[in-house]
């Protein structure tokens, strides 16, 4: 039997299982299954059919990367033309991307890569069509834009989710807040900080057990599910924010644009007619949560026009010297920070400090 029947057969047997507590050891079994078998179809074994495919890796260029996921003829390729003057194959008929086309996008003195994706096709993840090479790619983005028609109904964002759930990518959520650590010995010692309302003790003893590990803390810091603990067992999921995209919206009337504006992380745009990319452009700047710092050479105004861009994350005086030359940091005595992040300008820091979006920075370097 394949990977792909068996988890059809473990979906079928938990669809049949009544959830209570005489059962919970059972699913929590079933899901931990079910996890372990969507994990080998994430990597294959064998050295045949495995491969990326042509056109499928593309280099990173830029700080942040931005893929376009979708349904066949949403207008993918139209968007990313528009926005960055890349062409890409654009027809009114499905599957004309055949391959992943980058592109870069210059907004707010940052590089930005943007990659057309093939369109996805339901079933990716059990390896139909090019689905698996698709979100292969999409694992790598730091942003997603799941681009909808707005004319077809949610039911297409809810299959893309699917694909892209299965594929170990969690969109708009945050990594689960538990810790899990195996030991030698002593057996499973179970803490939480807040009531628990989503597992029994008795599924997370079955998840273990599927996993063959008899000796393990774990600490719940919030109210988790079984797949949450799963998701930090298996330690190979990726977490993206993502904006759904709404497409051709020259279609629809005011009303229904009202309706879909209530959507949670969507923007509405029409891609033929360049409507609404600023809101777009805007989202998308927040869900990449970039920092812009400006350079001052002693003595001279700050360098308005080219920011050094790095993300949030990876912000301090550190990463920023690190960003424009290694060599930097070998001379470096501190730092004239302007803006936000300091409480009087300018203020002397050191190497730990953390920079904010639109600071002026001047290196002091050892004489």
């Amino acid at each position: 039997m394949s990977v792909v029947e068996r988890i059809k057969e473990i979906e079928n047997e938990m669809a049949r299982t009544q959830k209570n507590k005489a059962t919970s050891y059972h699913v929590g079994q079933l899901k931990a299954k079910l996890a372990k078998l969507k994990r080998e179809l994430l990597t294959p074994t064998g050295g045949g059919g495995g491969g990326g495919g042509v056109g499928f890796d593309v280099a990173k260029t830029g700080v942040a990367r931005v893929g376009f996921v979708g349904f066949p003829s949403v207008g993918k390729s139209t968007l990313m033309s528009k926005l960055t003057g890349t062409h890409s194959e654009v027809g009114a008929y499905e599957f004309t991307t055949l391959t992943t086309v980058p592109g870069v996008i210059q907004h707010k003195g940052a590089k930005i890569q943007i990659l057309d994706l093939p369109g996805i096709i339901e079933g990716a993840k059990d390896g139909k069509g090019r689905g698996r090479q698709v979100i292969a790619v999409a694992r790598t983005c730091s942003l997603i834009f799941i681009v909808l028609d707005v004319l077809k109904p949610m039911t297409d964002k809810r299959i893309i989710e699917k694909e892209l759930e299965g594929f170990g990518i969690r969109l708009n959520k945050e990594p689960p807040a538990i810790i899990f650590k195996k030991k030698e010995k002593g057996g499973i010692n179970m803490t939480n900080t807040v009531p628990l309302t989503k597992l029994t003790q008795e599924e997370v003893k079955a998840v273990l057990s599927e996993y063959r590990i008899h000796n393990a803390d774990v600490s719940f810091k919030e109210d988790s599910s079984i797949d949450d603990l799963i998701d930090v067992i298996e330690g190979n999921r990726i977490y993206i924010p993502c904006i759904y995209v709404l497409n051709k919206i020259d279609q629809i009337s005011i009303e229904e644009l009202d309706l879909i504006y209530k959507i949670p992380n969507a923007v509405p745009i029409c891609a033929n007619h360049e409507w609404n990319f600023d809101e777009l452009l805007e989202t998308m700047w927040e869900k990449l949560n970039l920092v812009r710092i400006y350079t001052k050479p002693k003595g001279r105004l700050p360098d308005y026009d080219q920011p050094v861009v790095m993300t949030s994350q990876r912000a301090s005086i550190e990463d920023f010297c690190d960003t424009i030359h290694k060599a930097i940091l070998e001379q470096f005595k501190c730092a004239y920070v302007w803006g936000s992040s300091v409480k009087h300008n300018p203020q002397k820091v050191g190497k730990e400090h953390i920079l904010q979006d639109e600071d002026v920075v001047q290196i002091v370097k050892k004489v």
